[in-house]
């Protein structure tokens, strides 16, 4: 990509409209095509920048481009809205100005983003932190927000602002933004109940309808049918490229990054569908007694809906839509309202609502992006607002848009001209006066206090009487006649009766941007603005969060009865503070031009270009600015782009940039007339003579480079030449190298394969001479061993024949005297074979028994009742004994593996079982359930700590029971603690103890053979905690309960065992009385659980569900 370093260089037309030659109207716009075509949209007026809106995207503004233009000075590069906020961030932050930057421009030409590139590159290039960062983010994100409460679809732009911005950045001493102040000037707010065909409402209405979920519709009461709200047109509902449902998520985000709150944007969002169902309440006149028409609502459906989302009662809306009230002084006159009043009620309260919530959400914007510091702060203030328009219809709106746009033009000119004086005087220039137009009499004949047209305006709307449009365009002919820049049909002026041009109910103004046609009709209606006081106070009743401070005048303790401000007079209020804001700061200007109304890139149609350049007044800006000198440049600037065009100052000026600006002007032979120099630049008057000088440095530098081109090619072929000579000398000594490496590789390798021969040969004679000594050596060996084998051979042969000659005698003598004792004792044998034989008979099959028995022994587990078969019938006593003591020893291993919880639970079972086995219907289901105790947690619970402190012993026992009551025999959950000493009752959400019982004082305990839980805790007589009675309580841990009751009493030395009775019907002791408490099997009313029922004063009856 080719990079220019100055504005001149590689231009596509001019890139400043000062340098252009000639200077005409013509040439102005052809030079602003030329650059379109070549997607330069951007061309400066001096220090004022022209955008051309491309109507696409292009890429120059990423952040390599925004690196580009930081820290450069403005004319250093090609034109660009970067070099302009650069320009103003830069004298912001180092010469401590306050900056304004000035962007006007028609709907369509670009001005709102605009003014986001241009705060884009502001957040850009300060400084970063966590909470600089933070500010920038909530300055960038409150675009969105207004945009979509402010913004709507025209026929001229699909992004149209309806609304003047100025926003005040606010910096540090650093250059870093700290916080932020928005101004909005004159929200369209007609639109809201009515627009011209192709145009929408604001966004936020469709962004609602198409981006919101469901339920949040449904608690709006809206539907996403467009075609049922009134206020919405539906020619252009929807609008390519504009996703409003996208756009409804990024302006919820915004506005939680701006730092609303969630119940703020409810409220916000409620007051939108208020708007909307307001539009649909539709009126039909009824006819009273005394002939007079009033008018009524047809249907109140939305009327009633609306009343809901703001907290109004209907019947106080439905009234100030039927009645006026008129108040003077002491008097109070109701009249009422028909139909066409009624309608205008209405759209008056539907306008005011809206605009009120927009002026809310930027003072509510404000209070988030506020500097939270109250040190010294530099501002750069950006302003955003209507351009010139002029319309086929014009109205109220276009006559003060105009206005401000002509206040504007005043403030431009004479900040554009002392600008300029304060240069020249700065520079030691002297300073000729500069003929221009002074609008200053347009502005007169609008804001004159006594004879302008507002101030009659604002006369004719207080006035007392029938006051019309038709009255107000007399007073105008009356009073304005006489002045050149106002035009009527009734004027006194005579050249105006035949101009059938000028209807009678219009009258025309010569703005300086051109003359605009005027109709009067609706002029005191939409200065006047007013909402009828019965509206006002109906929206102050209401509940709603904003209501009271979006209509405060509603309020009955502070009626008002002086008539509000007028539109116009508000709003020339507000101009005034703009400018006087403006007069403070360093303007910047942005001038925005739509180069075509088809909304299309690559358009470029002449004549609405040249109507916006005439009202904007760019012409008439080049002017001004060329009265003096055309251009100026920095003495170091210019010596440095120039100095090749005298041999004094080339290469290189030694002494002050100015006098080599003085010898390179001398040398040029350029008249005196047409320079100045001052004091650190140079001035040129006529862009010819700069022209001139830039040809003759095309020339010159054209020159210089087929000079540095021959100087680069001699080198170039120098260099190329010696590269190759001493490349050759490398090469040649390199194969030399290689050939020399290559001989005494081969030589080695032919040493060192005769000496691999020489040592093999050698190797093989050794070889065989070693062979033959290791066969001497074997063979002595050999015949050696063989002779030593043949020699033991022998000796044991002559052993072993010994040998057996010993052992034949040793046999033979043994069986003799074996023979000898046979024949001494065969008499003795012969008398106790029998037992013998017998006796071991036995002896052998109880050991084959005992060894079977060991392979077939039974497992370890003591409910094995598995044995083997016995095989023989007389050992039945010790088979059986056997098996006993095997049995015996097999459970008393399996109890040595027992831990003394353990233990302690099997006896409690062991216990259980004896109470209650074949007993109690509940018993069968609670032996595979173990006995835990806690089953609160009571050590751990944090509720129960003060319970767990107040038992002295170890809680044995910790549950949660039911309390039965005699009276209605319902269950009250209750906390069940059992120590050794004690029982204890405590409430179960508080842990206070309700009853404390000693283990002493308890005589027994009843329970029923069913399948419940129920059980009577019974107390001595005389018994002090008797006072109360028996206990009725109801567990689904039963068996563990009373199993636990049984083994603490029968674990006391000191009382009595606990009694037991299991019975259907028993009695229980209340205070004085005694309960029968029975027990049935039944079909509870509740299903399968257990229920208790009071039968009479003495009759307690449970239901138990039947197996």
């Amino acid at each position: 990509m080719e990079v220019k370093t100055s504005l001149l260089d590689n231009m596509i037309g001019v890139g400043d409209m000062v340098l252009l030659e000639p200077l005409s109207e013509d040439t102005f716009i052809e030079n602003l095509k030329k650059r379109f075509d070549h997607n330069e949209i951007y061309t400066y007026i001096g220090s004022v920048v022209i955008s051309m809106n491309p109507y696409k995207s292009l890429p120059i503004y990423t952040a390599e481009k925004v690196e580009e233009y930081r820290n450069r000075n403005f004319y250093e590069l090609s034109p660009h809205i970067y070099a302009l906020a650069d320009e103003a961030y830069r004298s912001l932050r180092d010469q401590d100005k306050d900056q304004c930057i000035l962007i006007t421009g028609e709907s369509g030409a670009g001005k709102t983003e605009a003014s986001k590139f241009v705060m884009s590159y502001v957040a850009a290039v300060c400084g970063k932190g966590q909470e600089v960062n933070k500010v920038k983010e909530q300055l960038l994100q409150s675009n969105p927000v207004l945009e979509a409460f402010g913004n709507a679809k025209t026929v001229r732009n699909d992004n149209s602002s309806r609304f003047g911005k100025y926003m005040d950045i606010e910096f540090d001493f650093k250059g870093d933004p700290i916080g932020g102040v928005i101004s909005n000037y004159l929200l369209e707010k007609s639109r809201v109940v009515k627009q011209t065909r192709g145009e929408r409402n604001f966004h936020v209405f469709y962004q609602l309808l198409s981006g919101a979920s469901d339920d949040l519709l449904k608690k709006l009461k809206l539907d996403r049918d467009f075609s049922k709200y009134n206020y919405l047109s539906l020619d252009s509902a929807t609008v390519n490229g504009l996703d409003d449902a996208a756009s409804f998520r990024t302006v919820r985000n915004a506005m939680q990054i701006v730092g609303f709150m969630e119940d703020e944007v409810q409220s916000i969002l409620e007051l939108v569908a208020a708007v909307l169902k307001l539009g649909n309440i539709e009126f039909k006149p009824e006819s009273r007694v005394n002939g007079f028409d009033e008018s009524r609502v047809k249907d109140k459906n939305d009327l009633k809906e609306m009343c809901e989302l703001l907290g109004i009662e209907q019947s106080v809306l439905e009234r100030a839509f039927s009645f006026r009230t008129v108040e003077a002084k002491m008097e109070k006159v109701s009249t009422t309202l028909n139909v066409a009043q009624a309608y205008y009620a209405r759209d008056a309260l539907a306008k005011n609502l809206y605009s009120r919530l927009f002026s809310w959400l930027v003072n509510r914007i404000n209070e988030s992006i506020k500097a939270q510091t109250k040190k010294p702060k530099k501002v750069m203030g950006v302003l955003d607002i209507y351009g010139f328009e002029i319309f086929e219809d014009n109205s109220f709106e276009q006559f003060i848009i105009n206005y401000c746009n002509e206040k504007l033009q005043q403030i431009f000119i004479e900040l554009t001209l002392r600008e300029e004086q304060e240069e020249y005087v700065r520079e030691g220039i002297e300073w000729t006066n500069i003929e221009y137009f002074n609008n200053a009499i347009i502005c007169d004949l609008i804001e004159n206090n006594k004879n302008g047209i507002l101030a009659m305006l604002d006369e004719e709307c207080l006035r007392p009487g029938t006051v019309t449009d038709e009255t107000f365009l007399d007073k105008l002919n009356t009073v304005c006649a006489e002045h050149q820049h106002f035009e009527s049909r009734q004027s006194k002026n005579s050249k105006f009766l035949t101009d059938h041009s000028l209807p009678h109910n219009c009258f025309r103004i010569q703005h300086y941007a051109g003359k605009v046609l005027y109709r009067a009709e609706g002029f005191v209606d939409k200065n006047n603005d007013l909402l009828y006081r019965d509206l006002s106070q109906a929206m102050y009743k209401a509940n709603h969060s904003l209501m009271k401070l979006l209509f405060p005048e509603g309020n009955p303790a502070k009626v008002n009865l002086k008539r509000p401000p007028t539109a116009g007079f508000q709003f020339k209020a507000s101009v005034g503070t703009l400018m006087k804001n403006l007069l403070t700061k360093n303007p910047n200007y942005i001038r925005c031009i739509k180069p075509n109304d088809k909304k299309a890139a690559h358009i470029f149609t002449d004549s609405l270009v040249c109507h916006q350049v005439r009202y904007l007044g760019l012409m008439e800006n080049v002017r001004v600015r060329r009265a003096g000198y055309a251009f100026r440049q920095a003495y170091e600037s210019c010596l440095e782009r120039y100095k090749m065009l005298c041999k004094q100052t080339w290469p290189h000026w030694r002494g002050p940039a100015r006098e080599g600006v003085k010898v390179l002007l001398t040398g040029l032979q350029v008249h005196a007339e047409e320079f100045a120099y001052g004091r650190s630049k140079i001035f040129i008057r006529n862009p010819r003579t700069l022209f001139f000088l830039e040809e003759k440095r095309r020339q010159c530098l054209e020159d210089l480079a087929a000079l540095i081109q021959k100087i680069y090619r001699g080198w170039k072929c120098r260099t190329h030449f010696l590269l190759m000579k001493k490349s050759q000398v490398v090469v040649s000594a390199w194969y030399r190298r290689f050939a020399q490496q290559k001989k005494y590789q081969n030589i080695r390798c032919s040493a060192l394969v005769v000496q691999s021969f020489i040592r093999g040969w050698k190797a093989r004679k050794l070889l065989r001479e070693l062979k033959h000594k290791k066969r001497c050596e074997q063979a002595v060996t050999t015949i050696s061993a063989f002779w030593h084998g043949t020699q033991a051979r022998r000796e044991l042969k002559r052993l072993k024949e010994e040998a057996r000659r010993k052992h034949a005698i040793a046999v033979i003598w043994a069986y003799w005297l074996g023979l000898k004792v046979r024949r001494e004792y065969r008499k003795f044998f012969r008398a106790n074979a029998g037992k013998k034989i017998y006796d071991f008979t036995i002896q052998r099959i109880m050991q084959k028994y005992f060894l079977g028995l060991k392979k077939t022994m039974p497992s370890m587990s003591p409910i094995d009742k598995s044995w083997p078969a016995r095989p023989y019938g007389f050992l039945d006593e010790t088979h059986k004994e056997l098996r006993r003591v095997f049995h015996l020893w097999r459970c008393k291993k399996y109890r040595s593996q027992f831990t003394e919880e353990k233990k302690a639970t099997y006896e409690e079972k062991l216990a259980a079982s004896e109470l209650f086995k074949d007993k109690k219907a509940l018993y069968p289901s609670s032996v595979g359930q173990p006995f835990k105790g806690d089953y609160v947690e009571i050590t751990k619970n944090p509720k129960y700590q003060k319970l767990n402190s107040l038992a002295e012993d170890r809680v044995l026992l910790a549950d949660v029971v039911s309390k039965i009551n005699r009276a209605n025999g319902k269950g009250a959950p209750r906390i069940f603690l059992l120590t050794k000493k004690s029982l204890v009752l405590a409430d179960q959400k508080t842990g206070q103890v309700k009853a404390s019982v000693p283990l002493l004082d308890l005589s027994s305990v009843s329970v029923s053979t069913q399948n419940d839980g129920f059980f009577a805790l019974k107390l001595k007589e005389g018994a002090v905690s008797a006072a109360k009675g028996d206990f009725l309580l109801s567990s689904d841990r039963l068996i563990e309960i009373i199993t636990k009751l049984h083994r603490t009493g029968a674990a006391s030395a000191d009382r009595n065992q606990i009694k037991i009775d299991i019975s259907d019907e028993f009695l229980v002791q209340f205070k004085q009385d005694k309960v029968c408490v029975k027990f049935i099997q039944g079909t509870p009313k509740n299903g399968n659980s257990v229920a208790c029922k009071r039968k009479n004063n003495r009759l307690l009856e449970v239901s138990v569900p039947s197996p």
